[in-house]
């Protein structure tokens, strides 16, 4: 069978959804990968089809992120890209996906996968690193961790799930009309089978969801041929355990600001620290800092004694996996939803968002991750997580899907 995969945002995003095409690919099917040409390098290297669709996430980006208690800028600035790019993403889908036996979409072109997949008169598959099914068991993933009263969690998921709708809804219209002459679409898609890529170790499936949606485990691809630089196995070899800090595709924050609080948390212990797209200036940082380039997560992260980032879907289920605690640093978007979680689970304090962040909450998580009882509840859950078959099942789901 043919696929077309769409998603839009950061390598968070594309990521998972490149692993899915491997792993469907190697299934004996056949995908093409459509995603943001700045998250495409990783994707490329696992032999998968790409092409890159209109738009700048980087850039769209780079500007808001750091308003972390304004999460309306970033959220207007996703919504613009969008909106911009909604007709030729639809048209680019369109002509890809001749041919297909269905699109898979997620993110934020998945109103468009969804559109072109019914100008097509093909299924649409729903892919999710975070739950936007609506639940009693949890709030939205947008909304502040345990501020909504249990008994409006499934309220929330419309509430969220229709204002989403309505900022997209005008643009995907126009797009339809132009693009493939499809009427207008008043309501929200909610028939179509939806696939999440994360773990139901760190969170389960909850009991009254529909049977349309299903939780795989996390969409991890395989571990590259990859061997790390002699200077980062030099430093592993030269003490304990260091601490691994990276915000993956977080940028536009006060930059310095975090790294004096970085810098001074650590109080002389070993770290780890992958700048990703945050700029960071690491050329004046003390000798207690190695600083990496990309490095497998899945290598890197069991050798760690903790794991300091943002919280992003990938990253969160990356260290979970790992069986090493996390402190989290959300700055947008689900990342405190996974914070939330996690701390759940045990294994990661209360998160402090990344325009607050300090030096003593650095060393306030360092102290909770080396207690015992903690590091047995990340060890353990990390043999959960990788019991699970998240691309697997994913793979049979599809097949089942299109043969019905």
């Amino acid at each position: 069978m043919k696929f077309a995969v769409l998603t839009y945002g950061t390598e968070g995003d594309a990521r998972p959804l490149a692993a899915l095409c491997r792993a469907l690919d190697d299934a004996g099917h056949a995908s093409v990968l459509l995603a943001d040409t700045t998250t495409l390098g990783a994707v490329e290297r696992l032999g998968v089809r790409t092409q890159a669709l209109a738009g700048d996430i980087r850039q769209a980006l780079g500007g808001v992120i750091a308003q972390g208690d304004k999460p309306a800028a970033a959220a207007k600035a996703l919504a613009d890209i969008a909106n911009a790019n909604a007709t030729p993403w639809l048209r680019q889908t369109i002509e890809t996906a001749q041919g297909c036996d269905a699109v898979v979409c997620a993110g934020l072109a998945a109103f468009v996968g969804l559109s072109a997949a019914e100008a097509l008169g093909v299924p649409a598959i729903g892919a999710g690193m975070f739950p936007l099914t609506p639940t009693a068991a949890f709030a939205s993933p947008f909304l502040p961790p345990a501020r909504v009263p249990r008994f409006l969690n499934r309220a929330s998921h419309h509430l969220v799930n229709g204002l989403l709708w309505r900022a997209f809804r005008p643009a995907v219209n126009a797009a339809r009309a132009e693009v493939c002459g499809l009427p207008p679409r008043r309501r929200l898609w909610t028939t179509h089978p939806v696939l999440y890529g994360y773990s139901p170790s760190l969170l389960p499936r909850p009991a009254d969801w529909p049977a349309n949606a299903a939780v795989c485990g996390q969409w991890l691809a395989p571990a590259p041929d990859w061997e790390p630089p002699q200077s980062l196995r030099d430093f592993l070899a030269a003490g304990e355990a260091p601490v691994y800090i990276g915000f993956g595709s977080m940028t536009g924050f006060d930059k310095a600001r975090l790294l004096a609080a970085l810098v001074e948390g650590m109080a002389g212990r070993r770290a780890v620290l992958h700048p990703g797209w945050s700029g960071l200036d690491v050329q004046q940082l003390p000798s207690n800092f190695h600083v990496i380039g990309d490095t497998p997560h899945d290598w890197l992260f069991p050798r760690m004694a903790l794991v300091v980032h943002h919280g992003g879907s990938g990253t969160s289920h990356s260290a979970a996996r790992a069986g090493v605690p996390s402190v989290v640093v959300p700055f947008a978007g689900d990342q405190a939803f996974w914070a939330h979680h996690l701390a759940q689970a045990g294994v990661a304090p209360p998160a402090v968002a990344g325009g607050r962040f300090g030096a003593d909450d650095l060393a306030r998580g360092i102290a909770f991750a080396h207690d015992p009882q903690v590091r047995a509840r990340a060890r353990a859950l990390g043999d959960r997580m990788r019991a699970e078959d998240g691309l697997g099942t994913a793979v049979r789901a599809i097949e089942q899907i299109l043969s019905r």
